[in-house]
């Protein structure tokens, strides 16, 4: 496809549409630099503990614990998103502009742990920039995803706004899968410190667009004043959004081979270059999946697309892990097969969110955003720090005798001359490709129970603005849905 027509086609504007091209250019700006800073803990946080020479078992006890801080910030952020009034009227841009700078500091604090240093030290050293970098991402993640609501009011605009901007996500996560992983191997050896310069100062000149470019339109008339527990109370009522990050949680929380990327690339396939190979075969798929999903989703229901292709990768996956890593073809073949599906579930995953805070404010007439996003931003951390957490867990057992080393980057490791046994090769690979799996069928039984129509949730929408009646938005439903209001 040709440029100008890619261009043509992603920033093409509906008949009814409210957002402008050079609006949403800003909001897939900010996509781009957000995931460069969101692949480097995703991908390169876990490689770079183990660098330090900490104790895996350590490391992973120390993500965990930060955890207790996230369940507490996100659902307190949640609420101040939703009750504090800004004299410029806006309720997201603010925070976003805050956060825009506030990201790339907490993300350098944490990647410049002092070498030679204890591991008492190394390690109180994380957990505090681990938790400014939790609660910065927190000041980004709520508002950017809730501001779509502001931004458009058609479910259509709101899905290919959410398709497309997937395609910068993917950008962000490219730019920092290679760039981190050119620099950090053997080949060039520069250590995570002057990496994560690097890549944020990327991230924050494309993030910096959106504060100026993104405007918010639509508000509700009215909004009610929450406590704690009666936010707690909304958020647990919402059977849908309860469903749905169940699901997240069992899929995110096993997809613990993504942190370990780059080691399962060294130790199985000689080289921490060999995931930029396999990385650039696999976008292939995924690039021509967000160009054509909107047009997928516009005639089969979201839901029913994403069990489809869940189903299919869990299925590839167990089929890879059987096969082994000893056969590099076979597997760049099954990898590349297996993206298609991956493709689709990574750019729905979170196109649910606001059907969700939609059906939430039908059903009890309340206006709460903020908290149906902070759940969103909640389970992403927590998954993402599982996730890393149990694979080092798993890594750090007596029975798995994984050696650890401190070094700076792959070229010292290479050079330390430390080689692992073939069981803890072996489990290396569990840890890659048949654990997810496990996560993605768990994530699949209970997403059989999710089923908020796409069709329903326009017609929610429509009623949430005043465009029609709660009785002729109930008439036109496809099917009944619990709508009693809830008691506070």
């Amino acid at each position: 496809m040709a440029i100008s027509s890619l261009t043509k086609k992603i920033f093409v504007t509906g008949d009814d549409w409210s957002t402008e091209p050079v609006e949403r250019a800003s909001y897939y700006s900010y996509f781009a630099g957000q995931n460069m800073i969101y692949t480097l803990f995703n991908v390169c946080l876990t490689t770079y503990l183990l660098f330090l020479g900490i104790d895996p078992i350590k490391s992973a006890t120390v993500m965990l614990i930060v955890k207790v801080w996230d369940a507490v910030n996100d659902t307190l952020f949640g609420a101040v998103f939703d009750l504090i009034k800004f004299k410029s009227g806006k309720k997201y841009l603010p925070w976003i502009r805050i956060s825009t700078i506030l990201i790339p500091i907490a993300t350098i604090l944490t990647f410049i742990i002092p070498s030679g240093s204890s591991q008492t030290v190394k390690l109180a050293w994380f957990a505090i920039a681990y938790i400014l970098w939790d609660t910065a991402y927190t000041l980004c993640d709520v508002p950017i995803f809730g501001i779509l609501t502001s931004m458009s009011q058609s479910i259509d605009e709101r899905n290919t706004i959410q398709s497309y901007k997937s395609i910068a996500t993917y950008a962000g996560v490219g730019i920092t899968s290679t760039l981190a992983t050119v620099l950090v191997s053997e080949k060039v050896g520069m250590n995570y410190g002057m990496i994560t310069l690097i890549i944020c100062a990327i991230a924050f000149a494309l993030m910096t667009p959106a504060s100026f470019k993104l405007k918010e339109r639509f508000h509700a008339e009215s909004e009610e004043t929450f406590t704690i527990r009666s936010m707690l109370s909304y958020l647990f009522k919402n059977k849908y959004l309860l469903i749905y990050y169940i699901g997240i949680f069992f899929y995110n929380s096993l997809s613990i081979g993504n942190a370990f990327t780059l080691y399962v690339s060294y130790y199985l396939f000689n080289s921490a270059l060999f995931s930029i190979l396999v990385g650039a075969i696999g976008t292939v798929p995924q690039l021509l999946i967000a160009l054509w999903l909107p047009k997928i989703i516009r005639k089969y229901d979201k839901m029913k697309v994403n069990r489809i292709c869940l189903l299919l990768y869990v299925v590839l996956s167990v089929i890879t892990w059987a096969i082994g890593y000893s056969n590099v073809v076979a597997y760049i073949i099954l990898f590349t097969i297996r993206s298609i599906p991956l493709a689709v579930l990574g750019l729905e995953m979170y196109m649910f969110t606001p059907d969700c805070a939609e059906y939430g404010r039908f059903k009890t007439g309340t206006e709460a955003k903020g908290i149906t996003f902070a759940v969103q931003t909640f389970m992403a951390k927590l998954t993402g720090s599982i996730a890393g957490a149990l694979g080092l867990f798993i890594l750090g057992l007596k029975s798995v005798g994984w050696q650890v080393v401190e070094v700076g980057s792959f070229q010292e490791l290479e050079q330390s001359g430390v080689t692992q046994t073939p069981h803890a090769l072996n489990m290396l690979w569990l840890i890659f490709m048949l654990i997810p799996a496990i996560g993605g069928l768990l994530a699949y039984i209970t997403w059989l129970f999710y089923d908020l129509k796409d069709k329903d949730v326009q017609v929610m929408i429509d009623c949430n603005t005043g465009k029609i009646t709660r009785e002729e938005a109930l008439s036109k439903m496809s099917k009944k849905y619990d709508i009693k209001e809830w008691k506070s």
